[in-house]
């Protein structure tokens, strides 16, 4: 069992050697120790590995057919800069050992070496390996400790990175990134590390208001503007009035609303609804998109004038299956949030289960997992969750007839299916996860695209 307190896993190895008895006894050896272990016999096959899955340590032979081990070492290094390097070799000599250095390996070890000098050899690579993960962690927890992010992926690290840069200057940004995977917390990292900061952030749906309503939503009205409109209201840029106005899901926005939007940009002004006056706003705008805007462009959905206007900065939002470990960090963070709101004794999580959930592919990103989180911590009453705890969609099950045989229906039925049921059945948020409204939703169920089998939800 393993805390969440606690590396998620052991270190993940790999041995390089052309003799396959060597591979086998040390393989054995590492697995002994509860070590993950990845083999090959040539320098060819252990690249094609570092490039399917992330290892800690390579171990390699010195001297195989073809491509050597000195060669390896040069690509691991300029490759793969967490990654610690071993050079063992049956030929030992100082000039092999020197010229195994200055190419990048960590440690040398001679043929023959006992079980002993192996395993110490290896604790101090994993130990050297530990020591640069956590100063690394902490310079850029200490770096970026209030954009309210989570994560030290490389990924992120570039998100960061952008940031801050971005929080530096007031252009105009586009977030992009698929559903759920935090483009407003972003937007409001930039709000409050910039100069801007004392003033409001205003946050805006524009998928969320209906057309006839964005303009004077956002722009405000006079009295008598529109029936109802009994006196004169200011719109959110008004609000916004020194901060920054965050357009959300601006894809949504039609083609008119879009001229308008691109009038404020290039004039800095607005006209309120009913009014022929304009005054001057000093505004940031922020959007963002889980859609492809210049795709969009592409097809005359949305305007290319006003996309160049927006897309002075541009940061992608990484989805969370492109993060790596950053998914252990989450659910660390997700798991003590809500134990201590809810006044719970934080779980343990098995190694199957942590396991499950690094595979599992998040459609939903960081909002789904967020949301599975939470159940598990408001459903669990045991002190350890095991694989068999979490949802059904996310553990193994054998795959029956679907294939490339399935229609598009069955698919968007299951998927809908699936995220309901991570979602406890919350239609509200798993609309959003799904990227729809809760409309559409209602109509897909209503219109047997999912399940009958959910008397829960209406």
């Amino acid at each position: 069992m393993m805390t969440m307190e606690k590396t998620p896993q052991k270190e993940r190895i790999l041995v390089v050697d052309d003799s396959l008895d060597t591979l086998e006894l040390i393989k054995r050896n590492l697995e002994s120790k509860k070590f993950i272990v990845f083999t090959s016999d040539s320098v060819d096959n252990a690249i094609i590995i570092l490039k399917s899955v992330p290892i800690d340590l390579v171990i390699t032979d010195y001297k195989m057919p073809g491509t050597g081990g000195l060669e390896l070492i040069r690509y691991v290094r300029e490759n793969y800069k967490h990654t610690e390097i071993m050079m063992i070799t049956g030929y030992a000599s100082i000039d092999g050992a020197v010229k195994a250095m200055k190419e990048g390996a960590d440690e040398y070890l001679s043929k023959p070496f006992t079980d002993e000098e192996l395993f110490s050899a290896i604790n101090r690579s994993i130990n050297k390996l530990k020591i640069r993960i956590s100063k690394t962690k902490n310079d850029l927890n200490e770096k970026y400790s209030n954009f309210g992010l989570v994560g030290t992926s490389e990924a992120m690290q570039k998100v960061y990175r952008s940031i801050k840069k971005a929080a530096g200057n007031f252009a105009t940004v586009v977030i992009s990134g698929e559903s759920g995977t935090g483009k407003e917390i972003v937007a409001r990292a930039i709000h409050y590390n910039s100069l801007r900061a004392s003033a409001p952030f205003v946050p805006i749906n524009c998928g969320g208001i209906p057309e006839g309503l964005l303009e004077s939503e956002l722009f405000g009205y006079v009295k008598g503007a529109f029936t109802g409109a009994i006196e004169s209201r200011a719109g959110f840029f008004q609000t916004a009035e020194k901060g920054s106005i965050f357009l959300d899901e601006i894809s949504e926005s039609t083609l008119s609303m879009q001229v308008k939007l691109l009038r404020v940009l290039q004039s800095k002004e607005i006209c309120m609804v009913g009014s022929n006056k304009t005054c001057t706003i000093d505004i940031r705008i922020i959007s963002a998109s889980n859609k492809d805007l210049l795709g969009l462009v592409q097809k005359g959905l949305f305007r290319e004038d006003l996309y160049f206007r927006l897309n002075v900065i541009n940061i992608n939002l990484p989805p969370l299956r492109e993060r790596g470990d950053d998914i252990y960090e989450l659910i660390n963070h997700f798991v003590q949030k809500f134990s201590a709101e809810m006044k719970l004794k934080a779980p343990e999580f098995s190694n199957s289960a942590l396991k499950a959930l690094r595979n599992y592919s998040w459609p939903g990103n960081v909002r789904e997992l967020e949301n599975a989180i939470q159940s598990i911590i408001v459903m669990h009453e045991d002190e350890v969750v095991d694989i068999s705890d979490l949802p059904s969609h996310m553990r193994y099950s054998i795959k029956q007839q679907n294939g490339l045989n399935r229609t598009l229906a069955e698919v968007e039925k299951e998927y809908i299916n699936n995220v309901l049921e991570s979602t406890n059945n919350n239609k509200t948020k798993a609309a959003a996860i799904l990227g729809i409204d809760r409309k559409t939703l209602r109509d897909k169920i209503k219109n047997d695209a999912v399940e009958k089998l959910q008397p829960s939800v209406k």
